[in-house]
Protein backbone atom coordinates (compact mmCIF):
# COMPACT_ATOMS: atom_id res chain seq x y z
CA UNK A 1 0.00 0.00 0.00
CA UNK A 2 1.36 3.39 -0.95
CA UNK A 3 1.22 6.75 0.73
CA UNK A 4 2.28 9.56 -1.57
CA UNK A 5 5.50 11.06 -0.28
CA UNK A 6 6.17 8.26 2.19
CA UNK A 7 6.41 5.20 -0.09
CA UNK A 8 5.18 2.62 2.41
CA UNK A 9 3.53 -0.73 1.89
CA UNK A 10 2.35 -3.77 3.82
CA UNK A 11 4.13 -7.06 3.13
CA UNK A 12 1.39 -9.72 3.28
CA UNK A 13 3.92 -12.32 4.42
CA UNK A 14 5.15 -10.55 7.53
CA UNK A 15 2.39 -7.98 8.21
CA UNK A 16 4.89 -5.17 8.68
CA UNK A 17 5.43 -1.77 7.09
CA UNK A 18 8.52 -1.47 4.93
CA UNK A 19 10.05 1.18 2.72
CA UNK A 20 9.00 0.76 -0.89
CA UNK A 21 10.66 2.24 -3.97
CA UNK A 22 9.68 1.86 -7.62
CA UNK A 23 11.81 -1.25 -7.96
CA UNK A 24 9.77 -2.92 -5.20
CA UNK A 25 6.49 -2.94 -7.08
CA UNK A 26 5.28 0.66 -6.71
CA UNK A 27 1.89 0.63 -8.40
CA UNK A 28 1.06 4.23 -8.95
CA UNK A 29 1.15 7.65 -7.31
CA UNK A 30 -2.21 9.22 -6.50
CA UNK A 31 -3.36 12.22 -4.45
CA UNK A 32 -2.91 11.51 -0.73
CA UNK A 33 -6.60 11.28 0.22
CA UNK A 34 -7.41 8.94 -2.65
CA UNK A 35 -4.51 6.62 -1.79
CA UNK A 36 -5.44 6.54 1.88
CA UNK A 37 -9.00 5.59 0.90
CA UNK A 38 -7.70 2.74 -1.28
CA UNK A 39 -5.43 1.62 1.55
CA UNK A 40 -8.33 1.43 3.97
CA UNK A 41 -10.34 -0.67 1.51
CA UNK A 42 -7.48 -3.07 0.84
CA UNK A 43 -6.14 -3.39 4.38
CA UNK A 44 -8.45 -6.24 5.55
CA UNK A 45 -7.53 -8.41 2.56
CA UNK A 46 -3.83 -7.69 2.97
CA UNK A 47 -3.68 -8.51 6.65
CA UNK A 48 -5.86 -11.57 6.19
CA UNK A 49 -3.28 -13.20 3.93
CA UNK A 50 -0.83 -13.56 6.82
CA UNK A 51 2.06 -15.96 6.30
CA UNK A 52 5.40 -17.08 7.58
CA UNK A 53 8.32 -14.78 8.22
CA UNK A 54 10.37 -13.49 5.32
CA UNK A 55 13.23 -15.75 4.29
CA UNK A 56 15.66 -12.87 4.09
CA UNK A 57 17.86 -12.20 7.07
CA UNK A 58 18.64 -8.68 8.23
CA UNK A 59 21.87 -8.85 6.24
CA UNK A 60 20.00 -9.64 3.02
CA UNK A 61 21.67 -13.06 2.68
CA UNK A 62 19.57 -15.42 0.59
CA UNK A 63 18.17 -18.56 2.15
CA UNK A 64 17.38 -21.14 -0.51
CA UNK A 65 13.75 -22.37 -0.49
CA UNK A 66 13.33 -25.62 1.42
CA UNK A 67 11.31 -27.09 -1.44
CA UNK A 68 12.21 -29.60 -4.15
CA UNK A 69 10.45 -28.04 -7.13
CA UNK A 70 11.40 -30.94 -9.40
CA UNK A 71 9.93 -33.79 -7.35
CA UNK A 72 6.62 -33.90 -9.25
CA UNK A 73 7.97 -33.01 -12.71
CA UNK A 74 7.82 -35.89 -15.25
CA UNK A 75 11.04 -36.92 -17.00
CA UNK A 76 9.79 -35.86 -20.43
CA UNK A 77 9.79 -32.18 -19.48
CA UNK A 78 11.68 -29.34 -21.12
CA UNK A 79 12.73 -26.08 -19.50
CA UNK A 80 12.32 -22.43 -20.51
CA UNK A 81 13.69 -19.47 -18.53
CA UNK A 82 12.13 -16.06 -19.13
CA UNK A 83 12.12 -12.59 -17.61
CA UNK A 84 9.39 -10.11 -18.44
CA UNK A 85 9.16 -7.72 -15.49
CA UNK A 86 7.95 -8.78 -12.05
CA UNK A 87 8.21 -12.55 -11.74
CA UNK A 88 4.85 -12.66 -9.95
CA UNK A 89 3.26 -11.63 -13.27
CA UNK A 90 5.16 -14.06 -15.50
CA UNK A 91 4.53 -16.97 -13.16
CA UNK A 92 0.80 -16.21 -13.02
CA UNK A 93 0.53 -16.14 -16.83
CA UNK A 94 1.99 -19.60 -17.38
CA UNK A 95 0.58 -21.57 -14.48
CA UNK A 96 -2.90 -21.97 -16.07
CA UNK A 97 -1.46 -23.24 -19.37
CA UNK A 98 -2.07 -26.90 -20.19
CA UNK A 99 1.23 -28.74 -20.40
CA UNK A 100 3.07 -26.48 -17.96
CA UNK A 101 4.03 -28.71 -15.04
CA UNK A 102 5.45 -25.93 -12.91
CA UNK A 103 6.69 -22.35 -12.82
CA UNK A 104 9.38 -21.25 -10.36
CA UNK A 105 10.25 -17.61 -9.70
CA UNK A 106 13.94 -16.85 -9.35
CA UNK A 107 16.98 -14.83 -10.36
CA UNK A 108 19.34 -15.20 -13.33
CA UNK A 109 21.59 -13.22 -15.63
CA UNK A 110 23.90 -11.76 -12.97
CA UNK A 111 27.25 -12.56 -11.43
CA UNK A 112 26.49 -12.72 -7.70
CA UNK A 113 25.99 -16.31 -6.53
CA UNK A 114 22.69 -17.13 -4.83
CA UNK A 115 21.45 -13.52 -4.49
CA UNK A 116 18.58 -12.45 -2.27
CA UNK A 117 15.56 -10.41 -3.30
CA UNK A 118 16.92 -7.55 -1.23
CA UNK A 119 20.21 -7.67 -3.16
CA UNK A 120 18.78 -7.90 -6.67
CA UNK A 121 16.31 -5.11 -5.87
CA UNK A 122 19.22 -2.67 -5.75
CA UNK A 123 19.61 -3.17 -9.51
CA UNK A 124 23.36 -3.64 -9.05
CA UNK A 125 23.78 -7.43 -9.12
CA UNK A 126 23.05 -7.84 -12.84
CA UNK A 127 20.26 -10.34 -12.22
CA UNK A 128 16.79 -10.22 -13.68
CA UNK A 129 13.64 -11.49 -12.04
CA UNK A 130 12.85 -14.58 -14.11
CA UNK A 131 10.60 -17.59 -14.12
CA UNK A 132 11.75 -21.09 -14.97
CA UNK A 133 9.05 -23.15 -16.67
CA UNK A 134 8.90 -26.95 -16.75
CA UNK A 135 6.62 -28.07 -19.56
CA UNK A 136 5.50 -30.96 -21.75
CA UNK A 137 6.77 -30.27 -25.32
CA UNK A 138 4.00 -32.49 -26.70
CA UNK A 139 1.35 -30.14 -25.31
CA UNK A 140 3.08 -26.78 -25.69
CA UNK A 141 6.11 -26.08 -27.84
CA UNK A 142 8.96 -23.72 -26.97
CA UNK A 143 7.81 -21.51 -29.84
CA UNK A 144 4.34 -21.26 -28.27
CA UNK A 145 5.90 -20.51 -24.88
CA UNK A 146 7.70 -17.56 -26.46
CA UNK A 147 4.70 -16.31 -28.43
CA UNK A 148 2.78 -16.04 -25.17
CA UNK A 149 5.81 -14.35 -23.58
CA UNK A 150 5.77 -11.55 -26.16
CA UNK A 151 2.00 -11.12 -25.75
CA UNK A 152 2.14 -11.03 -21.96
CA UNK A 153 4.55 -8.12 -21.47
CA UNK A 154 5.93 -5.06 -23.24
CA UNK A 155 9.30 -6.09 -24.72
CA UNK A 156 10.11 -2.58 -26.00
CA UNK A 157 10.88 -0.81 -22.70
CA UNK A 158 14.52 -1.12 -21.57
CA UNK A 159 14.94 -1.99 -17.88
CA UNK A 160 11.30 -1.37 -17.20
CA UNK A 161 7.88 -3.02 -17.17
CA UNK A 162 5.12 -0.58 -16.39
CA UNK A 163 5.98 1.14 -13.11
CA UNK A 164 8.50 -1.55 -12.18
CA UNK A 165 11.78 0.16 -13.05
CA UNK A 166 15.35 -1.19 -12.97
CA UNK A 167 17.56 -3.71 -14.79
CA UNK A 168 16.07 -6.52 -12.71
CA UNK A 169 12.83 -5.96 -14.65
CA UNK A 170 14.37 -6.16 -18.11
CA UNK A 171 12.94 -8.37 -20.86
CA UNK A 172 15.18 -11.40 -21.26
CA UNK A 173 15.15 -14.93 -22.68
CA UNK A 174 17.77 -17.23 -21.18
CA UNK A 175 18.29 -20.18 -23.50
CA UNK A 176 19.23 -23.74 -22.58
CA UNK A 177 20.69 -24.77 -25.94
CA UNK A 178 21.37 -23.55 -29.47
CA UNK A 179 17.97 -24.71 -30.70
CA UNK A 180 16.20 -22.51 -28.15
CA UNK A 181 18.39 -19.56 -29.12
CA UNK A 182 17.49 -19.99 -32.79
CA UNK A 183 13.78 -20.27 -31.98
CA UNK A 184 13.96 -17.22 -29.71
CA UNK A 185 15.48 -15.06 -32.46
CA UNK A 186 12.85 -16.28 -34.93
CA UNK A 187 9.88 -15.61 -32.64
CA UNK A 188 11.25 -12.21 -31.57
CA UNK A 189 11.58 -11.18 -35.22
CA UNK A 190 7.98 -12.19 -35.86
CA UNK A 191 6.79 -10.44 -32.70
CA UNK A 192 8.33 -7.17 -33.85
CA UNK A 193 5.44 -6.84 -36.31
CA UNK A 194 3.09 -6.35 -33.33
CA UNK A 195 5.11 -3.54 -31.75
CA UNK A 196 5.73 -0.04 -33.20
CA UNK A 197 8.91 0.40 -31.13
CA UNK A 198 11.99 -1.83 -31.37
CA UNK A 199 11.97 -4.93 -29.18
CA UNK A 200 14.83 -4.80 -26.66
CA UNK A 201 14.53 -8.34 -25.29
CA UNK A 202 17.92 -9.84 -24.51
CA UNK A 203 18.67 -13.39 -25.68
CA UNK A 204 21.59 -15.09 -23.95
CA UNK A 205 22.57 -18.54 -22.65
CA UNK A 206 21.52 -19.40 -19.11
CA UNK A 207 24.50 -19.81 -16.80
CA UNK A 208 22.75 -20.19 -13.45
CA UNK A 209 19.24 -20.03 -12.04
CA UNK A 210 18.57 -19.34 -8.37
CA UNK A 211 15.03 -19.99 -7.05
CA UNK A 212 13.62 -17.00 -5.22
CA UNK A 213 12.54 -17.03 -1.60
CA UNK A 214 9.55 -19.24 -0.85
CA UNK A 215 7.17 -16.35 -0.22
CA UNK A 216 7.55 -15.29 -3.85
CA UNK A 217 6.42 -18.66 -5.22
CA UNK A 218 2.82 -18.89 -6.50
CA UNK A 219 2.35 -15.34 -5.25
CA UNK A 220 -0.73 -14.47 -7.29
CA UNK A 221 -2.45 -17.74 -6.45
CA UNK A 222 -1.81 -17.24 -2.73
CA UNK A 223 -2.45 -13.48 -2.60
CA UNK A 224 -5.03 -12.58 -5.28
CA UNK A 225 -6.27 -9.56 -3.30
CA UNK A 226 -2.85 -8.09 -2.61
CA UNK A 227 -2.67 -4.56 -4.01
CA UNK A 228 -0.19 -5.28 -6.80
CA UNK A 229 -2.00 -8.44 -7.80
CA UNK A 230 -5.37 -6.71 -8.01
CA UNK A 231 -4.08 -3.64 -9.83
CA UNK A 232 -1.52 -5.18 -12.21
CA UNK A 233 -1.69 -8.96 -12.52
CA UNK A 234 -5.44 -9.52 -12.62
CA UNK A 235 -6.04 -7.05 -15.51
CA UNK A 236 -3.19 -8.69 -17.41
CA UNK A 237 -4.71 -12.13 -16.88
CA UNK A 238 -8.14 -10.91 -17.96
CA UNK A 239 -6.72 -9.33 -21.10
CA UNK A 240 -4.99 -12.59 -22.04
CA UNK A 241 -8.11 -14.64 -21.30
CA UNK A 242 -6.44 -16.52 -18.44
CA UNK A 243 -8.17 -15.16 -15.33
CA UNK A 244 -10.13 -17.85 -13.50
CA UNK A 245 -8.90 -20.61 -15.80
CA UNK A 246 -7.65 -23.89 -14.37
CA UNK A 247 -5.87 -25.36 -17.38
CA UNK A 248 -6.30 -23.86 -20.83
CA UNK A 249 -4.91 -25.15 -24.13
CA UNK A 250 -2.46 -22.67 -25.60
CA UNK A 251 -4.20 -23.07 -28.98
CA UNK A 252 -7.26 -21.35 -27.49
CA UNK A 253 -5.28 -18.14 -26.95
CA UNK A 254 -4.90 -15.39 -29.51
CA UNK A 255 -1.18 -15.68 -30.15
Amino acid sequence: MLFHGADLYINPEVNTMKNLSKKNHALFRLPRLMVIAVCLLLAPALFASGGEESRESDSGQHRAPEVDYMKDIPENHEIATLGGGCFWCVEAVYEPIEGVYGAVSGYAGGELENPSYQQISTGRTGHAEVVQLYYDPEKISYEQVLKLFFKAHNPTTPDRQGLDVGPQYRSIILTHDDSQAETARKVMKEAQEDWPDPIVTEIEPLTAFYPAEEYHQDFYEKNPNYGYCAAVIRPKMEKLGLEGEDKINVLELDL
